[in-house]
């Protein structure tokens, strides 16, 4: 969906308040596809702060279906974002530095998905887990140690310490 932003961009002192219905179900990335499960609708404000110039501020939850990062298990991850955005008409946009990246911007269009898109790369956690005290798969068997534990030797030896240990082999 696009939002026109000309109104705001180009009459000081404007301010527009508007809800967005979000239209994306799925949220696909280099780090895999992840289902939509809930979402509000993006809640946006427009403010004009200068001439051609406008402070985008959005809000929404969204609920992904994810899975743990060590035992594989569902998990519903919850993102609340909060964001805001420096915005400029396409005239002014390229010789100013303090515009934000406006990759969400189509001429004097807000991009909705694209907004949003953006959001969540830059606030998606680098680890999920099912609980803070996860134990995660066997790296022997596969057995999920957070419902049994298997017995599998899981021991690593220190590589730094194999010349040691070659020696110790020697005298045997």
């Amino acid at each position: 969906m696009l939002i026109n932003l000309s109104d705001v961009l180009t009459s000081e002192g404007r301010q527009m308040s508007m809800e967005v219905p979000l239209d994306m179900t799925e949220f696909k990335s280099g780090m895999g596809s992840f289902k939509i499960l809930e979402k509000s609708s993006v809640a946006f404000t427009f403010t004009n702060i200068e001439a051609d110039k406008a402070k985008v501020q959005g809000a929404i939850k969204i609920t992904f279906q994810t899975f743990c990062d060590r035992c594989l298990t569902e998990v519903p991850t919850i993102l609340e974002l909060n964001s805001e955005r420096i915005v400029a008409s396409p005239e002014i946009a390229v010789e100013d530095d303090l515009v934000d990246d406006l990759s969400f911007m189509e001429g004097y269009q807000l991009n909705v998905e694209t907004f949003v898109y953006n959001e969540i790369i830059g606030n998606w956690p680098a680890k999920i887990l099912c609980k803070d005290d996860c134990k995660g798969l066997c790296p022997v068997c596969g057995q999920d140690r957070n419902k049994k534990d298997c017995g599998c030797d899981t021991f690593v030896p220190d590589p730094r310490m194999a010349v040691l240990q070659d020696i110790f082999n020697a005298n045997k």
